[in-house]
């Protein structure tokens, strides 16, 4: 008896942690949300916040970022979008923040700075958020023994957790500036253990770690990135007495400087998530995200056969055979390597389908090796090519793109249907780039140019439209046999 009465009060106990949970739903907060994307697509992105979330964002003056507003009952949604690399909420945001000339000036400020903040209700989202991301977690099997569970003992499991995170946005009431528990504290299993199980019975407050990151930008502050971090970290642990920790934290805030632009936030991400599709990785794998944007630059549409003609890892295919299902996908390359790695990044996409228990037949994508440019498709039977083309840095050389490149939008003009069909491409080269388009004239015309930045590396995505002239009717169709050039060339050397 004494079994199932505590089965019972285990029971309501969770009961009434469930009804907390949707009171906190129910309790709408409006927050800034703060995203990093691909610089160049921070316009593609804010339509997709309009899209799915419905919010209007602005783009920040420092490049790769967009803000939006939202409510907590919404904050699910951000995590279904597609291209963001990482989610923060705003604590504050300064448009035009007067730092100090003096250094010591300016360091002081940062130290006073983390008491004037109104943290209550970005920490509220931070928790909130926690929640979503351990109930995700917990949906894919995370846990052996808490995966058996129920799918409602598990979301009040996660909010029985997230509700022991008591956060204190006002002053603590100690007066000491000294974290709680035993300063020696080194981290072992056993404390850990013990300090969980402390927490489950709801005898202290745990003790959170924390980091602070700063991004700055600009070239007349008198501090350092570094300086900026320590000091500002210093004054969030006395005002909230949590534990500094570089590597394994819980709270991340982030202190984003660019000119006379600041911004306080707490993040909401762990890890970027530009590499959501991608487990077979190449030596020039494209962000997801990236892909993505290129992807809504050419604004696929039902039925459309699309084609990635150098595809490496399949980054593309594979993230437009996911969001945009209604068209198929065709992925190639010449390199068997490649090929093998698209081939395993979609069997591995499969399999985290059935994991979830998918019915679907699977994705629209097919994996080919072939050559780039004696592609074995039909003239004129391709809507959207879209690819990454070879930088001539890591892949390829840059005196082998002048020859390639020429060779390659000749083939793809060939293929791709005449006045209708489209074509992204991504290159860093791109004083070849623009010569080889200026020789294909008659087959292409810019429609526009996307600047973005790779790895620091400045590069173009250009959309292009294939134009209406038939292929084999304009001078840009004549291609020599490739066997008498080189017969020619030797000659000559001769």
């Amino acid at each position: 008896m004494s079994a199932i009465q505590e089965r019972s009060d285990h029971q309501r106990h969770e009961g009434e942690e469930g009804s907390n949970l949707a009171k906190q739903l129910s309790d709408t907060i409006t927050v800034t949300i703060g995203a990093t994307v691909p610089t160049g697509f921070e316009r593609t992105a804010a339509e997709e916040v309009n899209e799915k979330i419905g919010a209007d964002a602005r783009i920040s003056k420092d490049r790769g970022r967009i803000y939006f507003e939202i409510t907590t009952e919404n904050l699910p949604l951000i995590h279904h979008l597609k291209s963001v690399d990482n989610l923060f909420v705003v604590v504050e945001e300064y448009t035009n923040y007067q730092f100090k000339d003096q250094k010591e000036e300016a360091l002081e400020d940062f130290q006073s700075l983390a008491s004037k903040l109104p943290w209550t209700n970005p920490l509220e989202v931070w928790r909130l958020n926690n929640s979503l991301k351990k109930k995700r977690w917990r949906r894919k099997g995370g846990n052996g023994g808490k995966a058996r569970a129920s799918g409602k003992d598990r979301v009040e499991a996660v909010t029985a957790e997230t509700e022991n995170l008591q956060l204190e946005s006002g002053t603590p009431e100690r007066g000491s500036g000294e974290p709680e528990g035993d300063p020696a504290f080194n981290g072992t299993q056993g404390e850990l253990d013990k300090n969980t199980e402390e927490q489950e019975e709801g005898s202290v407050d745990p003790l959170l770690k924390f980091r602070v990151t700063c991004n700055r930008a600009g070239d007349k502050h008198t501090f350092t990135s570094n300086e900026a971090a320590r000091d500002f970290g210093g004054a969030v642990q006395d005002f909230f007495l949590w534990k500094p920790d570089m590597t394994k934290f819980d709270v991340e805030v982030l202190l984003n400087i660019h000119n006379n632009e600041m911004v306080i936030g707490i993040a909401l991400t762990e890890e970027s998530l530009h590499r959501r599709n991608i487990t077979h990785f190449g030596p020039t794998t494209l962000r997801s995200t990236l892909a993505y944007g290129m992807l809504r630059l050419c604004k696929p549409q039902v039925s459309d056969v699309i084609i990635d003609p150098m595809c490496g890892t399949g980054a593309i295919p594979l993230e437009g055979a996911i969001e945009w299902q209604h068209s198929f996908y065709l992925a190639g390359d010449n390199n068997d390597m490649a090929v093998s790695r698209t081939v395993n990044n979609i069997n591995h996409i499969h399999k985290k389908r059935r994991d979830k228990g998918s019915t679907a037949w699977g994705l629209p994508i097919n994996a080919l090796q072939w050559d780039l440019c004696r592609l074995p498709l039909r003239t004129g039977s391709v809507d959207i090519i879209i690819t990454d083309m070879p930088f001539g840095k890591r892949m390829g050389s840059r005196k082998k793109n002048w020859d390639l490149y020429p060779s390659c939008l000749r083939e793809m003009a060939r293929v791709c249907r005449a006045g209708t069909g489209k074509a992204v491409l991504l290159t860093q080269d791109k004083k070849c780039f623009a010569k080889a388009v200026s020789k294909m004239g008659g087959l292409w015309c810019k429609v526009v140019t996307v600047w973005v930045n790779i790895g620091g590396l400045h590069a173009g995505v250009y959309h292009l439209k294939r134009t209406g002239a038939p292929f084999g009717t304009t001078p840009e169709d004549v291609r020599e046999p490739r066997g008498d050039n080189e017969t020619a060339g030797g000659a000559k050397e001769d």
